[in-house]
């Protein structure tokens, strides 16, 4: 799949060595202490899919300019920051098989470093009056969180509605990826219209890359390296589950919920509501939901005129859906 990931970034392949060098000077501080912890965040950085959506938007409207390099820059700023506090809200110890931060400094400096991350977006946006770009970031940030904590409160008592799931999903994932596709068209200087319709794309995108997501919980082999079953094991209600749910009969809603509620650790039940999940039409279910959204944002992406860009974004959009991991 790497291969497709570099066919993506073909066209941007210059813009992208770039922005590595200006994102880790742009990430130098006073501290050395810090300066180890940026160090080992950016030598560890996964595909970077969100720069590439913020070059691909900005190439697809325009030229790229310092501009856009800086809009890159607060996206992976957040990003970064939000993985880094994810880490610890989770108390996990590794991150893409490398150890967490928390994991190596402990929490407290995992902390600062996420806020840390937060202010620089702040200062370097404010000193350039990238006013535009940071209140896309920001109102990225906002929904991050509420999108999160919106899960952790609808967690306890398992009532997640459809309605509720794509809610969070779209505040928690999509959000960022709208922002990317937002920001992008707006460093060099779109319409307000083409700034709305970027941000949908990106929306649109980042909601059917995390129905893939769910869907890794129940395939055997899944390349992810993540644990089948994993999501049911954390009591995460995703939307083959909640699809199953909605659909069972009393008798069969209430082993469901109980299962996911009081044997969420039992390897066995596990297995059982996967069972239940794939004979009951959760998995062709959700696949549906997938192509939907990843269709609309390929419609979205169609009203622009056909350039090497375009298919980059469209060989992503396909990519998101497709990916072993």
């Amino acid at each position: 799949m790497g291969n497709t990931v570099d066919l993506i970034k073909a066209p941007i392949a210059e813009e992208m060595k770039l922005f590595e060098q200006k994102f880790f000077d742009s990430m130098k501080s006073n501290v050395s202490l810090l300066d180890r912890i940026t160090n080992y965040i950016v030598r560890r950085k996964g595909k970077q899919m969100r720069p590439m959506f913020v070059f691909l938007t900005a190439k697809l409207n325009g030229e790229v300019q310092e501009r856009t390099y800086r809009a890159a820059s607060f996206i992976e700023l957040i990003h970064t920051a939000t993985l880094v506090h994810d880490d610890v809200v989770d108390d996990s110890t590794l991150r893409r098989g490398f150890f967490s931060l928390n994991a190596i400094w402990k929490n407290k400096v995992a902390v600062l470093v996420g806020d840390y991350f937060l202010s620089k977006t702040l200062i370097i946006s404010t000193k350039n009056k990238d006013f535009d770009l940071l209140e896309v970031v920001s109102v990225a940030i906002q929904e991050i969180s509420e999108g999160e904590l919106l899960q952790i409160e609808k967690a306890r008592k398992l009532d997640i509605t459809e309605d509720v799931y794509f809610e969070i999903i779209r505040m928690k994932t999509a959000t960022l990826i709208a922002a990317c596709c937002e920001a992008g068209a707006r460093s060099v200087g779109c319409s307000e219209e083409v700034a709305k319709k970027m941000h949908r794309f990106g929306e649109l995108v980042g909601i059917a890359f995390q129905i893939k997501d769910d869907l890794f919980d129940y395939t055997t082999s899944n390349a992810i390296g993540k644990p089948v079953g994993i999501d049911i094991k954390e009591q995460k209600m995703t939307l083959p589950l909640i699809y199953s749910i909605n659909t069972a009969n009393e008798k069969d809603k209430k082993w469901l919920i109980n299962s996911v509620k009081k044997y969420n650790n039992d390897k066995k039940r596990v297995r059982e509501i996967i069972q239940y999940v794939k004979e009951h039409g959760g998995i062709e279910y959700t696949q549906q939901m997938m192509k939907k959204y990843s269709q609309e944002a390929l419609d979205i992406l169609y009203e622009f005129p056909e350039n090497e860009y375009r298919n980059s974004l469209e060989t992503m959009v396909k990519y998101v859906i497709e990916r072993e991991k």
